[in-house]
């Protein structure tokens, strides 16, 4: 059975820029309530001893497992998430990652312009990620809803949830705002 991950920070470590009431409910509910409900719905299943990533990959394209590839992708998308942000977190990455940045989109800026693109732009709930495909080629991807990389068989490496619940309360419907806020204030790369 899964539990919810505590914060690798303290609730009020990202303010202004992300408010401990956010992570009270994005975490400490939103967040809660996956866990919850993939727990009820893998109880004597098959899916009960094995990973979350197991999990993903097994349930991605059944559509009988819709619920619970849903639960566990948001369990593992929240999971990820967390460890992305860091109150005044490193601004950039360093070593092959810096250097695969400005090879594949010719500088780190080009590389903001798209990913902010990609999380703006995708159309109601979802999240945006930096990932790598199996022969360690970069990729930015927009997922609706539970979508993660791991279903494509991408490695994640950097993502921002560009759900409702992430945002709405410290910046109401300005989810560019939060964007920006994110690639400048709270990304971590490390």
């Amino acid at each position: 059975m899964f539990t919810l991950e505590p914060l690798p920070f303290s609730k009020n470590a990202l303010e202004p820029y992300m408010s401990e009431q956010t992570l009270n409910f994005h975490h400490d509910k939103h967040h809660q309530t996956y866990v919850d409900n993939l727990n009820k719905l893998i109880a004597e299943t098959k899916f009960e001893d094995m990973s979350l990533e197991e999990i993903i990959k097994q349930t991605a394209e059944d559509i009988k497992y819709a619920s619970i590839f849903n639960n566990a992708a948001q369990v593992f998308n929240h999971n990820f998430f967390w460890s992305c942000l860091a109150k005044d977190g490193n601004k950039r990455p360093n070593g092959t990652l810096s250097n695969k940045i400005e090879s594949v989109f010719g500088s780190y800026e080009n590389f903001e312009k798209e990913f902010k693109t990609a999380a703006v732009s995708q159309f109601g709930s979802g999240w945006a990620w930096l990932a790598e495909d199996k022969n360690g080629e970069l990729k930015i991807m927009k997922a609706s809803n539970a979508d993660t990389p791991i279903a494509h068989g991408l490695k994640p490496l950097m993502t921002i949830d560009v759900w409702e619940h992430a945002y709405y309360l410290d910046y109401q419907n300005r989810r560019a705002d939060f964007v920006d806020t994110f690639l400048t204030h709270l990304i971590n790369w490390k």
